[in-house]
């Protein structure tokens, strides 16, 4: 095996392949077991609603987070928003209006050190996942973050992988940038998990929390 950054076409391709073909078990999102994000443990009990599940799944990452980097106010204030505004009216439109959104079974921690080459066959290899039945899009969470190498030509590599196969950007359509800065918050809370104090990371977190919750920000009840 080698380390090295597989060809962004095979990668994208075969990832396209089993976020399609994979089928979960229960219809549902999560997965049989607890498994591990890193080291972190990750519940993945069933849940019918890929919001709920993923509300479940933030909250856990980040009441871990505060443990372990200490508490902020501002930026505890900005969380409780995204979860009472921005993920409703991010996710809950993916199942909405007769929309079914398909679980695909994803890697769930895909960045470079967790990608290699078969040194044999030149094909891509993937190892150490998190895996559980999700909403496709949030495997491309963990490629936002700014220190990762899985930039734009994984993404378009992607995406064109995917409409290739008849599968087109979930709608709505126009807020799928949004979404992937909202998944990306999970994987932003596991790197601070997993190596408290990073410099500046915590500080991108807040920063996309606040962007997202100017993009959407409390309903009018009136």
């Amino acid at each position: 095996m080698k380390h090295e950054m597989p060809h962004p076409t095979a990668f994208c391709a075969r990832l396209a392949e089993i976020h399609i073909n994979s089928v979960s078990p229960t219809g549902q999102f999560g997965f049989a077991v607890p498994n591990c994000h890193g080291k972190i443990v990750q519940s993945n009990d069933w849940d019918s609603s890929w919001s709920s599940f993923f509300k479940k799944l933030l909250v856990s990452f980040f009441q871990q987070e505060l443990s372990t980097n200490g508490p902020w106010p501002e930026y505890e204030d900005a969380f409780k928003k995204i979860v009472a505004h921005v993920v409703p009216q991010l996710l809950e439109p993916l199942q909405a209006e007769g929309r079914v959104l398909k679980p695909s079974l994803v890697h769930g921690d895909l960045w470079e050190e967790n990608a290699a080459i078969n040194r044999s066959t030149g094909d891509p290899v993937v190892f150490d996942a998190s895996a559980f039945y999700a909403h496709s899009e949030y495997e491309l969470g963990t490629w936002r973050r700014k220190d990762i190498k899985f930039k734009e030509p994984y993404f378009e590599h992607y995406l064109n992988e995917m409409k290739e196969r008849g599968v087109s950007i979930d709608e709505p359509a126009e807020q799928w940038d949004d979404r992937i800065r909202l998944y990306s918050l999970k994987f932003n809370l596991a790197h601070m998990i997993g190596w408290p104090g990073a410099p500046f990371v915590r500080e991108e977190i807040f920063d996309d929390m606040m962007y997202l919750i100017n993009q959407y920000p409390a309903k009018s009840t009136t």
